[in-house]
């Protein structure tokens, strides 16, 4: 069993451990958002990290109607900017919390004027020293070079903060019992879309709405485990130039978890096979279409987390099955310091 497999399935676990840990300094924190009330937020990551920042992005903006941006980390070093950005919050993410263009971009957005926050798997990081509050993602050791356990972690500590600071008793329920649904999603065959990928070279992974950032995580998977050339599109975006690329057999992973973006993602799906692409859509049980079966997460906003748990283990396994090894992906290491 890869490194990667056995992380993904741990991630239940480990989450598990996050809430527990967690509980009292995300209440703190969220109390300090509200009585701050930034006017906007800014988020500095990188890879799976800012994958998973558009996640958290959407749910400040669907949730807490707060403007949020994806702040390019060059702007902290390569080409440093004169930041206004007073009265803001700075969200840095990284397993590591060792980057030095992350630490740069968050230094600068904090001489700029914001208040800044870190969500870090290593204590004691240089990027949580730098910044005002730190909060832990608790998400154990990772040693397999694709994130997955530490990515989850960073998804629920993401929704554990924008619940926490919108109070919402709701979401933050739903969140605490999220771990015994990822123990079922974890365990779940999607041999269909190994027999489907094992010979492509190229695809599409279609999301919309929260789940975008994790159609956006699983084509990096795609590229870095698989050797495939997956690109990741929204639903709303796929027809505007896109669906060029689409000819006979043509394979499309599409996303359509519950939630008010699903309607729209099983329409598209259903023509995407009508113009010839070969479709694998991954929806709960309610959706008699489905070739790979997601857990519903038992809450909209937390869909995304049970589908990117199901991906795992079978991007872990189509790697082995296309002949590679999804531990040592060539030219990757675990920690990538950039400038």
């Amino acid at each position: 069993m890869s490194l990667m497999l056995q992380e993904a399935q741990s991630a239940p676990a480990q989450l598990a451990r996050q809430w527990s840990a967690n509980a009292e300094r995300v209440v703190e924190i969220g109390h300090r958002l509200r009585e701050a009330d930034p006017r906007g937020a800014l988020t500095v990551a990188r890879g799976s990290s800012d994958h998973a920042a558009a996640y958290f992005g959407y749910l400040g903006m669907k949730r807490l109607g707060l403007p949020v941006a994806s702040i390019p980390p060059s702007l902290g070093t390569v080409s440093p900017a004169p930041w206004r950005v007073r009265g803001q919050l700075a969200v840095a993410i990284s397993q590591s919390g060792a980057s030095p263009d992350l630490l740069a971009a968050q230094r600068a957005l904090a001489d700029g004027g914001a208040r800044t926050l870190a969500l870090v798997n290593t204590p004691d990081s240089p990027l949580g020293e730098a910044s005002d509050e730190t909060l832990l993602l608790h998400a154990g050791a990772e040693k397999s070079v694709a994130a997955t356990k530490s990515y989850l972690a960073t998804l629920a500590a993401g929704a554990h903060l924008v619940g926490a600071w919108q109070a919402d008793g709701e979401l933050l329920a739903a969140l605490e019992r999220l771990p015994e649904r990822l123990e079922r999603a974890a365990a779940f065959s999607w041999q269909p879309a190994i027999e489907a990928l094992q010979g492509v070279d190229r695809m599409m992974v279609i999301g919309r709405g929260v789940g975008l950032g994790i159609a956006q995580e699983a084509a990096l998977k795609f590229k870095e485990t698989c050797g495939i050339q997956a690109e990741a599109f929204s639903a709303a975006e796929v027809r505007h130039g896109p669906m060029a690329l689409v000819g006979s057999g043509y394979p499309v992973l599409v996303f359509a978890p519950p939630g008010p973006e699903q309607a729209g993602l099983l329409e598209l799906a259903a023509w995407l096979e009508s113009v010839g692409a070969r479709v694998l859509l991954a929806a709960d049980d309610g959706v008699a279409s489905r070739q790979l079966d997601l857990v519903d997460a038992g809450h909209d906003d937390l869909q995304p987390l049970s589908t990117i748990q199901s991906f795992y283990p079978m991007a872990a396994a189509l790697a082995v099955a296309r002949g590679g090894d999804p531990d040592r992906p060539p030219h990757l290491k675990k920690v990538t310091r950039t400038l």
